[in-house]
């Protein structure tokens, strides 16, 4: 029996000694690796190997949030040590990075499979808006990607519909497009009343160098117009900040529907009457004319003729003894108008015709 007796009493030591060994000892800065105990909006708990379970120290009410509605007891996660012991001997942990790096997993996956979403307008800033959606992803939307007529004011607190367009996690940034979410079958049934040569309003939303992009209302839609750099004007426009700006209204002409990009295409110039054309019939074919070389290209010469009017001399009838400079005169007969391009093509005149000229 005394056997029996030490036999059983060491088997009881060996267990407390295993059952000891099995816990581990958190250190400040350590990643470990637990499973969500509970989940209160006043205590969350993890388990993570320790004597006691760790307690999560979340201040921020919008993580808090995030946390409450993205996690479920027995999930497991990774817990950042913020202190190995507490007063009440529990450890202190965060579940920040943990967050952090499934938040980028799920925006990444939104992003690829383009899933539109919904976002609230925060803050109107010189550039666009801060928005948010409902969990607490927060980014930017800048007024390029936008769809709406409304001034920053009028839109805070507005729900709006946008896509992903660019995520950089080491900076944290997020950018959205407004416009990027509209789908095929949404732009179809905003233009389904819109017709080539229609007249209609809308507001400037942005200036490029080689447009303007407006904001086209359709009840209560939105939709995108622009109006290429040559269809401003039906002179050569060089600087189209110059006279418009964004937010002014402006009436054009539709001139077509890209469905590509979801976008009406205008045109401000064909409102009035190309002034051009009347120029133009002073220029009858074989008519001798006289004008300044502008520009010399890889194609031929410019030469300006009188104001608005150019002319031009394709390269492959410029003899090879002759030769052309910037600013010299030049004596040429009119071959044809070119009025989509507004260029009177010509032929120069040669006091003899060279071996071997076309």
């Amino acid at each position: 029996m005394a056997t029996s007796t030490k036999s059983k009493a060491t088997s009881m030591a060996d267990l407390m000694k295993s059952v000891q060994t099995n816990f581990i000892s958190p250190h400040k800065g350590n990643i470990l690796e637990g499973t969500i105990s509970k989940l209160t909006s006043s205590e969350i708990l993890v388990d993570i190997g320790a004597k006691t379970e760790a307690v999560v120290l979340e201040k921020d009410k919008r993580i808090l949030r995030n946390l409450l509605s993205n996690l479920k007891v027995g999930d497991k996660v990774t817990v950042s040590v913020l202190n190995p012991e507490s007063d009440l001997g529990n450890p202190v942990v965060s579940l920040r990075r943990f967050i952090d790096d499934r938040l980028w997993v799920r925006l990444n996956n939104l992003q690829a499979t383009k899933e539109v979403l919904d976002v609230t307008v925060n803050e109107a800033t010189k550039g666009g808006f801060l928005v948010s959606t409902k969990d607490g992803v927060s980014g930017f939307l800048p007024n390029s990607q936008t769809l709406f007529t409304e001034s920053g004011q009028e839109l805070l607190g507005k729900t709006l519909k946008v896509l992903i367009i660019e995520l950089n996690k080491s900076l944290h940034k997020i950018i959205f497009s407004q416009k990027s979410a509209m789908g095929d079958d949404d732009f179809n049934q905003v233009v389904k009343d819109l017709k080539k040569e229609q007249k209609i309003d809308s507001f400037i939303s942005n200036i490029a160098p080689f447009g303007i992009f407006t904001s086209i209302q359709i009840g209560d839609k939105f939709i995108e117009g622009f109006v290429h750099i040559s269809e401003i004007a039906w002179e050569k426009t060089e600087n189209i900040g110059k006279d418009y700006k964004v937010g002014d209204k402006i009436t054009a002409l539709i001139t077509g529907f890209d469905k590509d990009a979801k976008r009406v295409n205008l045109s401000l110039k064909r409102l009035i009457a190309d002034p051009f054309e009347e120029k133009f019939k002073n220029y009858t074919q074989d008519k001798k004319v006289e004008g300044t070389v502008s520009r010399i290209t890889a194609s031929g010469v410019l030469v300006d003729l009188e104001e608005g009017v150019e002319g031009f001399i394709r390269k492959e009838k410029i003899p090879p003894t002759v030769s052309y400079n910037a600013g010299s005169s030049v004596t040429a007969t009119v071959s044809e108008v070119d009025s989509r391009k507004h260029r009177v093509i010509l032929v120069p005149v040669l006091k003899e015709k060279p071996i071997g000229y076309r």
